[in-house]
Formats: C-alpha cells, structure tokens, sequence
C-alpha cells in the first residue's frame, strides 16, 4: 500500500471515529439539552451540529472543481440558536457526514495532488483533507464536552475510564 493510500484510508478511519464519537454523545443527550449553552459564548450541540452541516456542504460539494466556500452557503446562520429538534439535528449530522464520504471515499492517489481551493486560498487535496479532519475533531470534541458537563455523573465515558488505564492496555497487549 502507497503512503497516499494509506493517507486516505487512514483519514477516512478517523472522520468515521469522529461522527461515532458525536454519535455517541447525543445517544446520552436528551432532546432539550442539545440547545443547552452555559454561556453565550459556548455554542451548543445544536449550533455545533448545525456549523458543521453547513461547513461539510459548503467544502465538500463539488470540491474538485469548485472553491469550498459556496456562495449559497450562509455562514453567520449557522451560530445562530436552531429550533430543530434532535431528530432534525441528527438529520444535519447525518447528511452532513453523508457529502463528506460521498466526496472522499472515491478518490485516487493522483487526487491528493490535485490544487483545489478554500476562499480562493490554493491548497491540495491532502491540505483540504488535513484541514476539515483538525476543524471536524475540534467541533466533535466541543460536542463531546458538552455531553459530559450536561450528563455529569451520569456520562458514559466514550474512551478509556479513569483509573482504568492499566486494565485497558493490559487486555489490549492480550
């Protein structure tokens, strides 16, 4: 396997671990509580949901051919409050994650040298990549911080438990 193969497969690995990680959360989040904001400077589940609907849409639709910031897109809307419900909201989520795979799991090695662009700014396919999986695990991380100070006590932890390292990589070793 070539190294830009093995560029793509492992990207695509992590975009999947990264939607089963928000996946994972909402399945511990109650309806209401995905538009819950401590403060208005955190943006909630729903705004976070609702930002990277736009921004997979905007990037990945006809991205080699044309600039990932579509006109139509609607950027500052996308912070704005949403007053779907969470089944809408996982509907975003899911359509969003379905452009992004829809874009990416046809592409050769010979694409990842390809210039496309983002706000006119050149950038290659593996640029683009690299850039949408950092922005991607940034808004998945802030979902998952959000699960877990709503849920407290109660959050089912989505990695290895506190205090559970030892037993994790010894079953790992096995």
């Amino acid at each position: 396997m070539s190294i830009a193969d093995n560029f793509l497969e492992s990207a695509l690995k992590e975009l999947h671990a990264y939607k089963v990680l928000g996946e994972k959360t909402f399945e511990q989040i109650e309806e209401p509580e995905m538009h819950f904001q401590p403060n208005e400077a955190v943006n909630s589940i729903a705004i976070n949901i609702n930002h990277l609907h736009g921004n997979m849409l905007s990037r990945w639709t006809n991205f080699l051919k044309e600039d990932g910031e579509k006109p139509w897109r609607q950027r500052d809307a996308e912070f704005e409050i949403p007053n779907l419900t969470k089944q809408d909201l996982i509907s975003l989520w899911d359509d969003g994650w379905k452009v992004v795979f829809s874009a990416l799991e046809p592409l050769k090695k010979n694409d990842l040298k390809k210039t496309i662009y983002i706000r006119s700014k050149p950038l290659t396919v593996v640029e683009a990549i690299n850039r949408q999986l950092s922005h991607y695990s940034y808004h998945v991380g802030q979902i998952v911080m959000l699960g877990k100070w709503i849920r407290g006590a109660q959050w089912q932890t989505l990695s290895v438990a506190k205090g559970e390292s030892k037993t994790f990589t010894g079953r790992m070793t096995k």
